[in-house]
């Protein structure tokens, strides 16, 4: 699969935005604040996970990755934290869902987390300035379009690289041998 894009993150934190504000417009009269924003979150958050499977050409634990998604998003659910906590909760999952399917180490997975949290922060002061839902999940998740920018790999070459650099000039030199031995 293709690595996601910038425009395509935006495009989906538009998405994701639009849908979420509308939802939670159209629900809370009916059900309360706290229960909307208790459906919302995990429902944003697994439409983004499976943008993400979209682009990931990781296919192995898909299904797990969903399972324990859900099993997470229930026993939050049941135990019912304050909702800044259930919200960071949701942004952690995302960020470790993230960081196992595109990065190949752990200080572009570092990298992600810092991300993440600045999503988070941009998102609470997005709310607090405006008053607008739809700007606060848009923030976050435009602010996660980015990650798109952190390589999956940061530093010297890696130990498959190596291995692989061994193997061609040992097959290079294995190959100048017989050469040297059938042409003298």
């Amino acid at each position: 699969m293709k690595r996601p894009t910038f425009f395509h993150g935006a495009a989906v934190a538009l998405a994701i935005a639009a849908a979420g504000a509308a939802m939670f417009s159209a629900l809370a009269p009916l059900l309360g604040t706290g229960t909307v924003l208790r459906l919302a979150v995990p429902m944003m958050g697994l439409t983004y996970l499976v943008c993400l499977f979209q682009r990931s050409g990781e296919f192995t634990g898909r299904v797990t990755t969903v399972a324990l998604w859900l099993a997470v998003s229930g026993v939050t659910w049941f135990l019912a934290p304050p909702v800044a906590v259930y919200v960071l909760i949701h942004a952690g999952m995302l960020w470790l869902v993230r960081s196992l399917y595109f990065h190949s180490s752990t200080f572009p997975a570092l990298l992600d987390l810092g991300l993440t949290a600045l999503g988070v922060c941009a998102a609470a002061w997005a709310v607090t300035r405006s008053d607008s839902l739809f700007l606060a999940i848009w923030c976050f998740f435009l602010v996660q379009a980015t990650f798109v920018a952190i390589p999956e790999r940061l530093g010297s070459k890696g130990a498959a690289e190596i291995d692989d650099d061994r193997f061609e000039r040992a097959r290079r030199r294995a190959d100048a041998a017989l050469r040297q031995l059938f042409l003298h």
